[in-house]
């Protein structure tokens, strides 16, 4: 079997995510997708990688992973090169369930749980609808109107979002409410106005549903590190269960002296790319859960090593999710795979609405958790309406 055609696809109303098919001359394709300035991730797979991989053999994967990760300017990041690579390795595990007609968790090892429990991470519907992608206050929040407008629920409505969450089966739930002083301070610093107003949404969850509802708090890396401490240590009366990215994820030495000032669980980290970052945080104990995002650090071939190098920390996996739902039913699949899976991120804004309007199938979520995808690969494609859309953009390149 040899790669005979690698296509890529974008919608300008989507315009951050990007789409790749691994074609082959076995006529099995597989799909794969990757997140944020898809037009420089689409030249580098048709400009760099296609001449290194076509031709190849699409289920020699870890030999095809290293060679695009291992380029002079792919150095273990989550530059356009890295996601690059991730976009093509998810479509190559694709095709190698769909050619052994399995699951690609069965693949990647098979099933260690039967249903895993799932967070909302509250953002709105048209959160990253959009190439413009800025702190909160930017995220076209109220823009749409439903059910599961979750961003202006945990910014005005915090109490009864919790309830709403808790009434569907949901028992855990993340929120940004620092984000808009970071935006007004650069994060340098933090008014008594400021950390009061932030506070708020916590007080108001913690008084109406008490400990029922875990609280995880993102921080996207925009503090400062005393700042960043000094706001952990106001939030642990309110019990959250983890503080996730609160400085950049450029040093091992802040991060760690970050985890050892709070009884919070760190979460780190969605923007570092493949094991070696991440091994330097785990030496200096500077996590304790260790995130990542399969579209971004490599793909299901790294991804799965990273869970593994958390495993021999005796540190919890837990992969991330805002994107795509290609990169969705990846992490589901690779949060299946995992023994050391503590809990999935979601977003029901997300696979109850848009997603469904560019693939065939989402992962099933009910009461809380989410259950294994089924079907050979993936086990979705991107609906025949995707190919039909005006504002298609399609590249490819062929033997």
């Amino acid at each position: 079997m040899k790669i005979t055609s690698i296509k890529t696809f974008r919608l300008d109303e989507f315009a951050n995510v990007l789409w790749v098919h691994v074609e082959t001359d076995a006529g099995v394709t597989g799909l794969g997708e990757t997140f944020y300035g898809a037009g420089a991730v689409e030249a580098h797979i048709h400009d760099t990688l296609a001449a290194r991989l076509l031709g190849r053999n699409p289920l020699h994967i870890e030999a095809l992973n290293k060679e695009m990760v291992s380029l002079p300017m792919a150095q273990s990041s989550t530059g356009a090169e890295y996601r690059a690579a991730s976009a093509v390795d998810i479509a190559l595990w694709d095709l190698f369930g769909k050619v052994c007609g399995q699951p690609v968790h069965q693949m990647l090892g098979g099933q260690c749980w039967d249903r895993i429990r799932v967070y909302n991470t509250c953002a709105g519907y048209r959160y990253v609808r959009t190439n413009n992608i800025k702190p909160v206050s930017n995220w076209n929040v109220g823009d749409s109107e439903g059910p599961y407008e979750d961003l202006d629920g945990f910014m005005n409505r915090p109490a009864a979002l919790a309830e709403n969450l808790l009434e569907s089966g949901i028992t855990a739930m993340k929120i940004w409410p620092f984000d808009p002083a970071a935006q007004e301070t650069r994060g340098q610093y933090i008014t008594t106005e400021q950390m009061k107003k932030a506070i708020e949404p916590f007080e108001q969850i913690r008084n109406t549903v008490g400990d029922r509802i875990e609280i995880m708090v993102e921080f996207h890396s925009l503090w400062n590190l005393p700042t960043a401490k000094k706001i952990a240590k106001a939030l642990e009366p309110y019990s959250p269960t983890w503080f996730e990215d609160p400085i950049r994820m450029n040093s091992a030495q802040a991060l760690a002296e970050y985890a050892d000032s709070t009884d919070v669980w760190v979460c780190a980290s969605e923007t570092l790319g493949s094991r070696w970052p991440y091994k330097d945080i785990l030496d200096r104990d500077a996590t304790h859960v260790v995130m990542v995002d399969l579209c971004w650090t490599g793909g299901l071939t790294e991804g799965r090593k990273i869970a593994a190098l958390a495993e021999t920390y005796h540190r919890p996996f837990a992969p991330h999710d805002c994107i795509g739902p290609v990169g969705f039913a990846a992490a589901v699949h690779a949060s299946f795979s995992q023994p050391n899976t503590l809990i999935q991120e979601s977003v029901r804004a997300f696979y109850r609405g848009w997603y469904n309007e560019l693939v065939t199938a989402v992962p099933k979520i009910e009461n809380g958790y989410v259950y294994p995808m089924e079907g050979p690969g993936l086990g979705l494609e991107l609906l025949s309406s995707v190919f039909d859309r005006s504002d298609l953009t399609v590249r490819a390149s062929s033997l």
